[in-house]
């Protein structure tokens, strides 16, 4: 496969494929059962061959059907690992990798948009790309100014493509439910439609990456890379060298495994605080770890294509409702629920049964530090997803208001990649620091006095240095 299927029929057809497969796999399951297999044995066979044909199609078609295999890689942590064991390294491969497109195409595209001399822009253009993914793929060059850039250039066709899968992915969503335990899959396909015109424009792409590149410009810890040309359907920017955290999650070291869950959660509850955006996109593929220069590593962060606007950061009734859930205030919390949306009016539900819900989410922000692990993931999965647990039933009558919807799906996702990295994180630290009202205002006025208290005694130690050296 060299190029992106733009015939809609074409791509409806292999999308199409997928639950008759389904529907195929699960006649011979029946066969094999009535032949004497166990339903545990013949149940695990299912999932890894729905499995193994599911990430194979998503792959090959680029587009929509990979934007949302990438989006499903990441809670490849909630997977039986007997599932997600053997078709790690085609998850994997959906988050950074897909069949480039020719280049006779790319040279098209560049002369369209670019102009007919667009190669006297560059020094060196290389037309093998360096990664291919959902809606464009990543040439490496150096610019005319001898910078060494990333060229993204968009493939034709990719906004039909994109809306065509999505659309027939909906149409099937309740067959894939059983892949991703505890994940309601249609809301996703539906969150990702409505992200299709933000994630095709470059042009705000180049914005969201500008203010990020700006505001961590001198930060020791995260890395943005600075846009050097956009226009439509291309975006030039700065390259960036470094380790793939999808080789960190498969090869890393323990240090680099934490170092990376750290920055990750870092840049997850920083970003919006400094810049008013959220990074939508928190794949492995999007992310490198690069050696900062002094024994120690920084984050880079790539692809702005999908951001959530928060000019006030994070909105506030979150860390509020953290605090209190850690607090033990079930009252306090459902009440904030109810006036946040997340609690329908014509719902009523125990407090105390709400606080249970939520304890065992949020335990990784209860403790000093946390270790993140697919066991952890699978048995808050397993815990959602069981119909006959009380988790499972409290979980279906609650609702997630709009504004919450992407927040809620960036917090998931980058919780599954800290599982993947199994990385030690100190998250509360982050919390602490970059979530508004997780620390009560009172403790923020009496830390602020204390900052002032101790800048006066130093001030004042230093004019009496001062003044002793004068004396002298």
């Amino acid at each position: 496969m060299s190029d992106l299927p733009r015939k809609a029929v074409t791509r409806t057809a292999k999308l199409a494929a997928l639950p008759l497969g389904f529907a195929g796999r699960a006649t011979w399951g029946l066969g094999k059962r009535i032949g004497g297999k166990s339903a545990e044995i013949v149940g695990r066979e299912l999932q890894q061959r729905t499995a193994e044909q599911l990430f194979k199609v998503l792959g090959e078609l680029k587009g929509g059907a990979m934007k949302f295999g990438q989006a499903m890689s990441v809670f490849e942590s909630a997977l039986p690992e007997e599932i997600a064991g053997p078709y790690r390294a085609a998850l994997t491969k959906l988050q950074d990798a897909a069949p480039p497109m020719p280049t006779r195409t790319v040279h098209s595209v560049l002369e369209e948009r670019l102009g007919a001399d667009w190669a006297e822009l560059f020094v060196e253009f290389e037309d093998k790309p360096s990664a291919a993914a959902s809606i464009g793929q990543v040439h490496r060059a150096v610019w005319h100014d001898g910078r060494e850039v990333a060229v993204k250039v968009q493939y034709p066709g990719a906004g039909e493509a994109l809306l065509s899968d999505l659309t027939q992915l909906s149409r099937f969503a309740r067959l894939l439910g059983p892949l991703i335990p505890g994940m309601d899959i249609k809301p996703l396909i539906t969150e990702l439609r409505d992200r299709v015109s933000e994630e095709l424009d470059y042009g705000l792409e180049a914005q969201a990456q500008a203010a990020h590149a700006e505001e961590f410009a001198d930060d020791p810890d995260v890395l943005v890379p600075a846009v050097v040309h956009q226009c439509e359907q291309v975006l030039v920017t700065e390259w960036i060298d470094g380790v793939p955290l999808s080789e960190v999650i498969t090869d890393g070291t323990p240090e680099q495994r934490d170092r990376a869950g750290q920055l990750l959660a870092r840049f997850l509850f920083s970003g919006p605080a400094r810049t008013g955006l959220l990074h939508a996109d928190p794949h492995p593929g999007n992310f490198r770890l690069l050696p900062d220069g002094e024994g120690g590593w920084r984050l880079g962060v790539l692809d702005f294509g999908t951001v959530d606007r928060l000019p006030g950061g994070l909105p506030q009734p979150i860390g509020d409702s953290l605090r209190m859930t850690l607090d033990g205030d079930a009252e306090s919390v459902y009440e904030l629920l109810c006036e946040e949306g997340f609690v329908k009016e014509s719902i009523d539900l125990a407090p105390d049964a709400v606080l249970d819900y939520l304890l065992p989410i949020i335990e990784p922000a209860e403790v000093d530090e946390f270790t993140f692990t697919r066991g952890w993931m699978r048995n808050q999965a397993a815990r959602i997803a069981d119909p006959r647990s009380p988790a499972h039933q409290l979980g279906r009558q609650l609702n997630l208001p709009p504004a919450y919807l992407l927040i809620h799906r960036v917090t998931l996702s980058t919780i599954g990649v800290l599982c993947q990295l199994g990385a030690t994180v100190r998250l509360r630290d982050e919390l602490e620091e970059w979530l508004p009202g997780f620390v009560p205002e009172e403790d923020l006025e009496a830390e602020e006095l204390e900052v002032e208290a101790l800048e006066v005694e130093e001030l004042g130690e230093e004019v009496g240095e001062e003044v002793a050296a004068a004396e002298a």
